[in-house]
This record gives structure tokens, C-alpha cells and sequence, in this order.
């Protein structure tokens, strides 16, 4: 609710409590539709914006006949005031203002298209419109005349890809968690969106956030702040600085890879980074110092070793 927001009437009261909870129920519902050491990666990232998406007019919609006793409800979104119209990606969603006995809100109508008009019944009704991740609920009353609503969605769109140097790291291999406000803020550090693959665009309200882009399952992350700008689509390249490593407990150099080892790889002081089972596991490891650890046959063999950005290829451990 509005701060200052009176409620001078018990109707009006509850309307404005029916009103907040189903704001709060689309919200949660499109929600869930829609740091440096040895442990995280250094790495960086860079940003770049343009339009979200070409100017354009929403075409005009043909003449529609109202038959008797229903009202038009003309329906649009903008980018913000005097901002250009939001012309695809919208969902409009149109609730009975009173719930039931069970206190559900009916949905009454829904539509995909950019600009609808919806012909409904006279009353009062909830109109909600989503947009990716970002939403905007209002109370409308028809009575008669043919109502046109124009809802400010101040949103932008976030795309993201990982390089390691100026090679483009595989969609396969990496992925984004978005989180609301600054890394560096106090807040809730649940994600707004989980495992957001290389190239997809994430609308979100305009503002600041911050993402966690893991290359691999081990240590290499990185994490960056951004800034989402109303109808603007963000490009965010977040730069990893780490290699693939392939380890291979062999009885001699360049020697067949023996089976069944376990192994576990360290940082100099002793932290576990990363373990796993296998002749000859892959891994994606920041830049640094490890220690491999291999184990077969009840035997324990060990190697010193670093990784270098952007220098794949093999460590090799002798059993002897």
C-alpha cells in the first residue's frame, strides 16, 4: 500500500486488503513461473545496453462489437510515462475484486497479446500484467463506456555470456544465478532466478542486482553488480579466470591412465576443492596453486600444480 494511503471506510478498507493480498499472490506466483579467495574465481565482467526492443506502434486492434450489457476494457503497457509501448512478453490476467469463501481470487480472463480488449461484464475487477520477473496490479471498476488502461512497467532485460580470455565459454558449461541489490548490501540473498543459461534474456524491473556466474562445479565464480535500465536490454560479459584440467594418475609419464582412482584436489593450505572418482576426471579449476591428491589400491600419490587462465590440458601423477 502507498505510504500516506488513508482507508476512511470499512468497504474501502477491505478492498485495499483484497487488493494488496492478490498483488502478493501474482507477484509470488510470476516469482516462481519466472566474493575472492581461493575458493572464488577472480574474474570481471562488462556491460552494454541497448533498446529492449525496436520502436514500434502497437497496431491498432480492428473494431470491436460490445454486444449488450458487457463493457470494452482496452488494455496497454508502456516502458514508463512518455516511455515507447511494451509490444510483446506481456501476460494480462483479469481477477474477480472479491475472493470466495475460500478466499481465492477467480481468475476471470487471461491474454498474451501485446493490447487487448477484453469484454466483460460490468464490475469491478483486478487486472494484473506480468512481464518476465516484473508486475503491476490495478483495481478497475466498469460500469458503461469502454475503458482504456495503460500500465507503466518500468522493466529492462538482462542477457548474459562467460568468456575465459576472448574464447566464449560453451552455454553447457556455465551458468547464472541473479540476485536483487549489491552484493555488498545487507538483504535476502535468495536468487530471483536460478541457473540462467548463456543467451537467455531475463526481464527484470529496472534496478540493481547482482549476479553469480558459476563456470564448472568447482571453484571458479565470479561475481559481478549490474544495473537494469527500463527498456533497455543489458549484455553482460562476465570474464572467468580459469582453465579445464584433466588429472591422470599414470605408472609412468605419458603413461595409460589408471582406473578407479579417487582423487581430491587442494589449495596449499589444505581446503577441499573439488573430489571425484574416475581415471581420468575433468575439471574446471580458477586460476592458482593445488595440490592433487590421488588414491588406488590403497596406495596415496600426490603432485604440486597450477593453473593458468585459458591453459587447458592434463596433470599427470605418478604411482610411484
Amino acid at each position: 500500500m502507498a505510504a500516506g494511503l488513508t482507508i476512511k471506510s470499512g468497504w474501502a478498507r477491505g478492498a485495499a486488503v483484497r487488493f494488496a493480498t492478490l498483488a502478493f499472490l501474482v507477484l509470488q506466483a510470476s516469482l516462481a513461473a519466472a566474493q575472492t579467495s581461493q575458493f572464488f574465481s577472480p574474474g570481471s565482467s562488462s556491460a552494454t545496453a541497448g533498446p529492449m526492443m525496436p520502436p514500434s506502434a502497437v497496431p491498432n486492434p480492428p473494431m470491436l462489437m460490445v454486444p449488450a450489457g458487457r463493457v470494452a476494457l482496452e488494455l496497454g503497457a508502456r516502458f514508463g510515462k512518455d516511455a515507447q509501448a511494451i509490444t510483446s512478453g506481456l501476460t494480462w490476467r483479469v481477477y474477480a475484486a472479491k475472493a470466495d469463501s475460500t478466499g481465492t481470487f477467480h481468475l476471470v480472463k487471461e491474454d498474451k497479446t501485446a493490447a487487448p480488449t477484453l469484454v466483460l461484464p460490468p464490475g469491478s475487477y483486478i487486472v494484473h500484467v506480468g512481464f518476465g520477473l516484473a508486475n503491476a496490479v490495478k483495481p478497475i471498476t466498469l460500469r458503461s463506456d469502454t475503458v482504456r488502461e495503460v500500465f507503466d512497467l518500468p522493466a529492462g532485460g538482462l542477457r548474459l555470456e562467460g568468456k575465459v580470455g576472448d574464447i566464449r565459454i560453451p552455454s553447457s558449461q556455465i551458468s547464472f544465478d541473479v540476485y536483487r541489490g549489491s552484493q555488498f548490501e545487507p538483504g535476502d540473498r535468495r536468487p530471483i532466478a536460478e541457473k540462467v543459461l548463456t543467451g537467455d534474456v531475463v526481464i527484470l524491473p529496472d534496478g540493481t542486482y547482482n549476479i553469480v556466474s558459476n563456470y564448472g562445479s568447482a571453484n571458479s565464480v565470479v561475481r559481478s553488480d549490474i544495473r537494469v535500465q527500463a527498456g533497455k536490454l543489458t549484455d553482460i560479459q562476465v570474464t572467468h579466470r580459469a582453465a579445464v584440467i584433466t588429472l591422470k594418475l599414470v605408472s609412468e609419464k605419458g603413461g595409460e591412465a589408471l582406473a578407479n582412482t579417487a582423487w581430491s584436489v587442494l589449495t596449499p593450505g589444505g581446503d577441499v576443492i573439488k573430489e571425484s572418482i574416475g581415471a581420468f576426471p575433468h575439471m574446471v579449476l580458477a586460476e592458482g596453486d593445488y595440490r592433487a591428491i590421488a588414491r588406488n589400491e590403497g596406495r596415496v600419490y600426490e603432485r604440486d600444480f597450477k593453473v593458468v587462465t585459458g591453459v587447458d590440458g592434463d596433470v599427470e601423477v605418478l604411482a610411484r
